[in-house]
């Protein structure tokens, strides 16, 4: 009986090793793959890639004719309220990871469960820049109006809206810093859909060069000849 227990649990270790192979395979191949950026057109806004090393922002104007974020996306709801940013990062993630793990050291069996397996909800985090620097954390695009506007349209469309069509400010002390904040966002966190696929996802719906499926942030800027 005893045997058969630890057959079966050799079996399972191996699977599961199987399976992580097979992931960070997939992860490699895919990841070199490019969906290459539409053809030249008028560059007309700035936005901006940024990882802080694990995770993807796209970062935006905060404001210009196509799109006031600061009408959704409040200054108020930040631990600053510094009135001076000419930027706005948005980030999506698993809820529970975004709120409760500050750290890795912070990280709760029950949190990496349910972020392998999509069972929780997902959040929107939101930082606010003054300025941007360019450099291997920070890659900067010029794209023409109409791809904004549909940056814009793929972004909103990830807010969970209240019935006002509001986006949905999260209240909570896990602020990273005085000038980010936590909104309400649609879809679950997946190994198969992370904070860097949806990042990813946004570059290809206006039309920027993206990796054909990434899970890391790695994916996104060797895709710009940045090796990470």
């Amino acid at each position: 009986m005893i045997l058969k227990y630890f057959k079966y649990l050799f079996y399972a270790i191996l699977s599961f090793i199987g399976f992580i192979g097979l992931y960070l395979l997939s992860a490699y191949v895919l990841g070199k793959i490019s969906v290459e950026k539409e053809p030249t057109t008028s560059q007309d806004v700035t936005i901006y890639i940024l990882t802080n090393g694990v995770h993807t922002d796209l970062v935006m104007p905060l404001r210009n004719e196509q799109m006031d974020w600061s009408q959704e996306v409040k200054f108020e709801n930040t631990v600053g309220k510094d009135t001076l940013a000419e930027y706005l990062a948005v980030g999506w993630g698993d809820k529970g990871f975004y709120l409760q793990t500050p750290t890795w050291a912070d990280l709760k069996f029950s949190v990496a469960f349910k972020v392998a397996t999509g069972l929780s909800s997902s959040a929107i985090h939101t930082s606010f820049y003054r300025a941007m620097k360019v450099g291997n954390d920070c890659i900067e695009l010029k794209i023409s109006k109409e791809q904004y506007a549909r940056l814009v349209k793929y972004v909103k469309n990830s807010f969970t809206k209240d019935a006002q069509g509001h986006f949905m400010n999260i209240e909570t002390k896990a602020n990273y810093g005085k000038n980010d904040a936590f909104y309400e966002a649609g879809g679950s966190y997946s190994m198969a859909h992370t904070c860097n696929t949806w990042a990813n996802n946004g570059l290809k719906s206006c039309g920027q060069k993206a990796a054909f499926w990434t899970p890391f942030d790695s994916g996104i800027f060797e895709q710009y000849g940045i090796e990470k």
